[in-house]
């Protein structure tokens, strides 16, 4: 099953950037490397198994943007399940931008009028932090009113502070973006409101405080429930982004990751392969469950789960 997803915006927006550390490995000083998208690549990316994202990363120099709407117009934007449109919040030629994206949407209404749209104000750790919250209201309120009769999604996304020449907080400001693309992905799994319920189950079950599914290759956050309030509500992005460049090192080492176990007097937390496409992730916080009885609770959850799963890509196939 194939989903075109469409990647576009001005050049130098960052969004080949963001498409390589998602779903290429890259980490953010490697991105200085990548240079201007050309035309139009094209990559498949296998997600949850037989989902494959068909990402069309569209260049965005303004002979290439202009192509897009008229020779190559039906190409371009036929059968699109989802247009993200990348926005560089210091553009000094926004009435520009907002030019090609309302391009964008008209040809999307012609052509793909089902399709879902997410607007990425990207580079926000240019911005002086006290503003960033106004700018980004102020920005969404534009985009949402331009995008009428479709309804978009806006983001903030950021991947370091060039302004201070240094990472800062680097797994913190990765996990705006891994929350931007878990969400845009979400919409595209199938059968994703029975997975909620059933990992509902299973955390009411073992008595969990939260339970997390990733996905395999990006570990990307699927799924989630939650019994308690946690007041940091990017903790599940953080913890992807640790765990993937953790699996990277590992990878380096010739190693093979497949489980880990973090505990201290507060809580426990177990990170697991699950099914074939997912590891699980479960936090207890109750010192009278032994280690032994969650590892169990999950090994016997995974032949429910893998069944979903399967159910889920024969329900995706018959489409």
């Amino acid at each position: 099953m194939k989903k075109k997803v469409l990647l576009m915006g001005k050049s130098g927006s960052g969004k080949t950037s963001m498409r390589s550390i998602i779903f290429a490995n890259y980490i953010a000083r490697d991105t200085r490397r990548l240079g201007a998208t050309i035309d139009v690549e094209h990559s498949h990316v296998r997600f949850l198994g037989n989902l494959v994202l068909n990402l069309w990363d569209c260049g965005g120099q303004e002979a290439f943007m202009e192509n897009y709407f008229a020779s190559q117009r039906d190409n371009i934007f036929r059968n699109v399940e989802v247009l993200i449109y990348v926005f560089d919040v210091e553009s000094r030629e926004l009435d520009k931008d907002m030019h090609y994206y309302q391009s964008c949407l008209e040809a999307i209404l012609q052509n793909s009028p089902e399709a879902k749209i997410f607007c990425l104000v990207h580079k926000m750790d240019l911005v002086q932090e006290d503003q960033r919250d106004l700018i980004f209201r102020e920005r969404e309120e534009d985009l949402k009113r331009l995008s009428l009769p479709l309804e978009c999604t806006c983001f903030r996304t950021s991947i370091w502070d060039e302004t201070l020449y240094r990472f800062i907080f680097y797994n913190c400001i990765q996990t705006i973006i891994l929350r931007a693309w878990s969400s845009i992905v979400y919409m595209l799994i199938p059968n994703v409101k029975e997975l909620e319920q059933s990992l509902k189950q299973f955390t009411n079950i073992i008595d969990a405080d939260e339970v997390l599914l990733f996905e395999r290759a990006t570990f990307l956050v699927i799924s989630y429930c939650q019994r308690q309030h946690h007041r940091d509500i990017h903790r599940f992005e953080k913890v992807s982004n640790i765990i993937k460049q953790f699996k990277l090192s590992c990878s380096k080492l010739a190693a093979q990751f497949q489980s880990m176990e973090v505990r201290n007097t507060n809580f426990a937390a177990f990170i697991d392969v699950f099914t074939s496409n997912t590891y699980v992730m479960v936090i207890m916080s109750d010192p009278a469950i032994p280690s032994a009885a969650t590892l169990i609770n999950i090994r016997n959850a995974r032949k429910h789960f893998e069944k979903l799963e399967r159910a889920s890509q024969s329900s995706a196939l018959s489409r």
